[in-house]
């Protein structure tokens, strides 16, 4: 590739940017990266989300819960899917907010690349053996940095050496709290994105807020993104009915996933267009939504149904743990988590770690499927035949 092609690629680029992005977006040129790198012809937080894409953690997307676990329905949301709408929301919010849809869809679909087995439940196990092994917290976004910024490496052994500006909108994702307006946090350096990153760890209910309107965009698309979703997964399932759904919010919001989505991105819109440096929504909206994500975690979220596994998920969680955890500090080679993990990453993530931050790291990296048959391989008896020598 020529540099006459590059410049005239970058030019290019800068040019639209100057046509379309408004005052309080993110310019490409204006990517923070650990290290520098030659220019190509894709604009910086384009180049971001190629390598989101092709990393190892996005392929394992395929097979991660979403809400709904062991469940034998295709219909059902999986977090695939989930960062795919998630992405969509959020870039149509950003068009018309005049914002960087290069950086909305990178943070959008490396923002759950942490999650373990099974959602946020298996989030809550992991949270309990971290904290019991004196790693501090297990938190799914930071996991989700770790996987990107500490794990993940490009052809030739290389970081991936994404932005600050994406870490941080992955860092900060945050969809379940309930924010009416959000002021991002802006000039945010390499150093206080670290400490943002401990401090989550430290304590759980650390509030974060992104370093750019992009990355707020995502944190309310996410919530957007699932709430009504939820709502039609769990009907397919009869957890609920649609008459079940409070009249205080329906009346507000809609009571399909088409119109919740639809009320929410407008009153999005509308309300931030009034705003300087500010996204969110109005009063009215704010309230329905807030009443409608408390009914959405009673009805569905702790719904019997769907946690009758429960028990046997969290102890499958706790032998695999300790298991790994005693085959790494005894350097039992011809296990799982030495084959698929400890072997095939760099010398610096392996004596940077301790034992149990590395079985955490591999056991978030589990989709649920085969969580499931880890277990199987390392406690169950295996089957094995028996071959006789020709003539006997």
């Amino acid at each position: 590739m020529t540099k006459n092609i590059v410049e005239i690629a970058q030019n290019h680029s800068r040019e639209i940017e100057d046509h379309i992005l408004g005052e309080q977006a993110t310019a490409s040129n204006k990517a923070k990266r650990r290290y520098k790198e030659l220019c190509d012809v894709r604009p910086n937080f384009f180049r971001d989300t190629d390598r989101i894409l092709h990393s190892k953690c996005f392929t394992r997307y395929i097979d991660k819960t979403q809400v709904f676990y062991l469940v034998d329905n295709d219909d059902i949301t999986h977090r695939v899917l989930h960062v795919q709408f998630v992405s969509k929301i959020a870039r149509v919010i950003g068009r018309v907010l005049s914002l960087n849809e290069d950086l909305i869809e990178a943070i959008a679909l490396g923002h759950d690349l942490g999650h373990p087995p099974f959602g946020h439940e298996g989030e809550t196990y992991l949270d309990k053996l971290c904290i019991n092994n004196r790693i501090g917290h297990f938190v799914h976004s930071v996991q989700s940095v770790i996987f990107l910024d500490n794990i993940e490496k490009r052809l030739g052994n290389k970081s991936l050496n994404l932005s600050l500006q994406v870490l941080d909108g992955i860092l900060c994702h945050d969809g379940e709290t309930s924010d009416k307006l959000l002021s991002p946090k802006r000039n945010k350096t390499w150093a206080e994105h670290l400490l943002e990153r401990q401090g989550k760890v430290r304590n759980k209910a650390h509030k974060l807020i992104p370093m750019t309107l992009e990355g707020c965009v995502v944190r309310y698309a996410d919530t957007i993104s699932y709430i009504g979703r939820d709502i039609e997964d769990a009907i397919t399932l009869d957890l609920i009915e649609r008459k079940d759904l409070p009249l205080s919010c329906t009346r507000v919001l809609g009571n399909n996933n088409r119109d919740i989505i639809n009320t929410l991105v407008s009153d999005i819109i509308m309300n931030s267009k009034k705003q300087i440096d500010k996204i969110g929504y109005s009063n009215r909206i704010n309230d329905a939504l807030v009443q409608l994500k408390k009914y959405n975690y009673e009805a569905i979220y702790k719904n019997n149904k769907i946690k009758r596994e429960s028990q046997k998920i969290e102890k499958l969680y706790n032998i695999l743990f300790e298991g790994f955890l005693i085959d790494v500090v005894k350097k039992n080679e011809e296990s799982e988590i030495f084959k698929q993990w400890v072997d095939i990453k760099d010398q610096k993530y392996i004596t940077k770690c301790k034992p149990p931050e590395i079985v955490r790291d591999y056991i978030a990296s589990l989709t649920d499927d085969y969580f499931i048959e880890l277990f199987r391989r390392k406690y169950f008896p295996m089957r094995f035949g028996i071959h006789y020598k020709k003539g006997e």
